[in-house]
Parts: C-alpha cells; sequence; structure tokens
C-alpha cells in the first residue's frame, strides 16, 4: 500500500535521576557521598533511506519513543543512557511541525536529522561536593521530555515524471520501459498512487521514471487528484507530457496541464519536458503530422516532440535517446548547484551562540513566576521536597541574576516564587 502522508508523534526519552547514596562500609572511615549521576534520555532521529518507499508503517504505529536513561546507582556508578530512537523514512520525506513549518527535509540517502533530544541525566549527589559541601544530601531528578508532533510528507524523487490527462497511457508507457507492472485499464484515474520504473539505459546508467497519476483541468486547486500527486511532481528533474494522438485537441490538452503546473504553489512549468504523443500504431501518418504541427504552435522552441506506441513500442528507443539527453544535460546542471552550494557552505559561517540565559520575572496570585529556557530547565531536575536542593536552586538564581532583581523590586523575603511548572522556593 502507498501512502505518503502521515502524523505522527514522538517523545525522546527522559533523563535518568541521580543518585543520593552515601558509603556505608564499616572500614571506611567518614564516609562520604557516592551517588552516581543519571543517564541522558536517546534522541530521536529521522533516517532518509531508499530502501523505503512509503510512509504505511506510520498508518498504525503513531506514538513512537525513545529509550529513558537509568538512575545512577551507590558508588559513583553512572546510569545506563538510553538509545537513540532511529526512524527510517524514504528518501524525499518532509517533516514539518504541527504548525506546518519544515523541519527538515531529507533528500539524500543516509540523510539524518534529530528532532527530538533526548533528557539530560540527573546529577548524583556525590557530583556536588565541595569544600564547603562536605554532604550534599540531594541529587538531582532527570530531565523529562515532552510529546512533539511530526508530520511526514512524502515527496518522490525520480529522474522523470510522466505527466498528463486520464487514460493518455502513462501507466502502460511505465510497464513497456521497466519491470513495473501499474494497473492498466481503459477508465479514467486507474493510477490512483505514483509508481517507480528503473529504465536501464546502459551498463553503467540507468533512468528512474514516476507514473504519476492523471491530472485534469483544477488539478492544482485540488480538482480530481490535484494536489495530492502534484507535490510529487517537485522532485523530477524532467517532466515526460504524454497526449492521446486520438485526442482531438491536442494543442488545448497541453495547455490545459500547463496552466496546472503553473498555478501550483511551485511553478512547474518552467522544469525540462519532453512531449510525447502516444497510440500512434495504426494512425495516419498525415493526420500525425497534423497533431505535431498543432503543437509546435504551443510548446517552446527547445521542447522536442516525439511520437510513439507504448503499448507496441513503436519509436520507445528514439524516446529513450531523447529522455536521456534532457537528463543527462540537468543532471549535469544540478550537480553544479550542489557544487555551489558545498563551496559556499564550506566557508566559516560566524553566528551568535543561543544560550537562552535570558529569564522573565512576573507577578502573579500568590506570588512571583520566573519563567526562562535555562532556569526551567535547572528546576525539572530539582527536588523542591529537599531543603539543600531547593538552597541549590537559589544559588542558580543567584548567580543568573533573578535574586538580584527580586531585590531591586523591593519584593519581601520570605515570598513564594514559581519556576515555570516545576516547584516553587522563598527567596
Amino acid at each position: 500500500m502507498f501512502v505518503d502522508k502521515a502524523q505522527i508523534t514522538v517523545r525522546a526519552g527522559n533523563g535518568g535521576n541521580g543518585s543520593l547514596s552515601f558509603r556505608h562500609e564499616k572500614y571506611v572511615d567518614r564516609g562520604g557521598p557516592d551517588g552516581g549521576d543519571g543517564g541522558n534520555g536517546g534522541d530521536v532521529i529521522f533516517n532518509a533511506t531508499r530502501n523505503e518507499n512509503t510512509l504505511v508503517a506510520f498508518r498504525h504505529n503513531r506514538n513512537l519513543e525513545a529509550e529513558a536513561g537509568q538512575p545512577g546507582s551507590k558508588r559513583k556508578k553512572h546510569g545506563r543512557s538510553g538509545k537513540d530512537l532511529i526512524i527510517n523514512v524514504p528518501v524525499g520525506t518532509v517533516l514539518l511541525d504541527e504548525k506546518k513549518k519544515v523541519l527538515a527535509d531529507l533528500i539524500d540517502d543516509g540523510q539524518q536529522v534529530i528532532i527530538a533530544n533526548g533528557g539530560r541525566g540527573g546529577f548524583g549527589n556525590a557530583h556536588f561536593v565541595s569544600s564547603t559541601r562536605q554532604a550534599p544530601n540531594f541529587a538531582e531528578k532527570g530531565e523529562v521530555t515532552e510529546e512533539q508532533l511530526v508530520y511526514l510528507e512524502l515527496k518522490m524523487i525520480a529522474d522523470v515524471g510522466l505527466i498528463g490527462m486520464p487514460n493518455a497511457g502513462k501507466s502502460t508507457l511505465l510497464g513497456s520501459l521497466s519491470n513495473a507492472r501499474p494497473e492498466v485499464a481503459d477508465y479514467p484515474f486507474t493510477t490512483l498512487t505514483p509508481n517507480l520504473g528503473v529504465v536501464d539505459i546502459n551498463e553503467n546508467d540507468s533512468i528512474l521514471f514516476a507514473d504519476i497519476p492523471g491530472l485534469i483541468e483544477g488539478a492544482s486547486k485540488g480538482k480530481g487528484l490535484g494536489i495530492e500527486f502534484l507535490r510529487h511532481v517537485e522532485r523530477t528533474l524532467v517532466l515526460v507530457h504524454l497526449i492521446d494522438v486520438y485526442n482531438d485537441n491536442v494543442a488545448k490538452t497541453y495547455q490545459v496541464i500547463e496552466k496546472e503546473l503553473a498555478e501550483y504553489q511551485i511553478n512547474l512549468s518552467k522544469r525540462p519536458e519532453l512531449v510525447v504523443l502516444n497510440k500512434i500504431d495504426g494512425y495516419d501518418e498525415t493526420a500525425l503530422k497534423h497533431k505535431i504541427t498543432e503543437l509546435e504552435g504551443v510548446v517552446s522552441k527547445s521542447t522536442k516532440i516525439v511520437a510513439i506506441s507504448a503499448k507496441s513500442k513503436e519509436n520507445i528507443d528514439q524516446f529513450l535517446k531523447e529522455i536521456y539527453k534532457v537528463v543527462t544535460k540537468e543532471r549535469a546542471k544540478q550537480e553544479r548547484k550542489k557544487a555551489k552550494k558545498a563551496s559556499i557552505n564550506a566557508l566559516p559561517v560566524i553566528r551568535l551562540k543561543n544560550t537562552n540565559d535570558s529569564w522573565r520575572i512576573t507577578k502573579v496570585s500568590g506570588g512571583y513566576l520566573v519563567t526562562g529556557g535555562k532556569i526551567e530547565r535547572f528546576a525539572s531536575r530539582t527536588d523542591f521536597e529537599n531543603q539543600q536542593s531547593q538552597q541549590r536552586i537559589l544559588d542558580i538564581m543567584k548567580k543568573m541574576g533573578i535574586l538580584h532583581e527580586f531585590r531591586r523590586l523591593d519584593v519581601k523575603a520570605g515570598t513564594k516564587v514559581k519556576i515555570g511548572n516545576h516547584g516553587s522556593v522563598e527567596i
């Protein structure tokens, strides 16, 4: 089953709790703290692979979670970190967040992206030993992660996209050229999902063809199969516009499809193309020349027109020769673009480091609320039931200048302050 859209929920692994432990061996004088740190949670990683060609695996498996880190233990033993969750998706998959903003576009085999970072493991009490704190009686909790909604959209990547009106013969042509076996019938919209087929040109090269379901007038607005499959044309290097030679007005048919390509959210009408008149077996030669002349009046001068029969394979060799020329030229053009992009990316780029140290104080009922990325991460690992642990978060607030701001605001000592949605302390 071909599925090109999916919606899943992912969650990185929680961090393991730090251990609160002291040495109790009778032969150890004044046994000190020996609680180990918790392990980090696993990341959620998406991996693009050519071994997948559909998103059907996510149809019933929509909640995916990486492994949590293990808690630390006595004798300063560090908890095991959680395993990363690697999610394989087809090459050409676009990842979007809940606001439909693009997170990543996986277009190369083996390309990976981390969508959710695992929670940091909490420090054990052995970590907090200092000259002024000989026996810390607290440990950090592991960082708790949150669920993330991710939309997946597959946009097939192929060298050639076969487009045209329903029943133009696209599936028949793909079946004649390759080992693909798309459904073929004498009714419109026989093809309901894109099909791929590999065509060997010589011993060293081949072309990947994609049979795109039939387009009709209004497809760019969603009519018929519409936008559901127009997006698959986005990835193709070259378009083959197939037209039934028995069509009463081949020029108008060509213009209808070109108009839909132009009005799509990405102008696809500028894509290199080859126009092919199909089903010429037994067709009158004079009438065929007339049809070609009609098309020459509407296509660009650089566009080649070829007449074939996908069923009887008449002129198929000529078609492959012409399409290979266009594909080879376009491949070279894309390689130059990649090389140029790689050379630009090789230059050092200086960016301001986003430390997320900023914080904000808000007056709320019963006290004050402190929010901010860094302070809230510390608070998420704080045990607010432990007095020493509370003192540590107050020390952190002092170093960050938060307590100084409370003094400047003339906030009285003993006022309750909540940090995010994690817990409260008295300043």
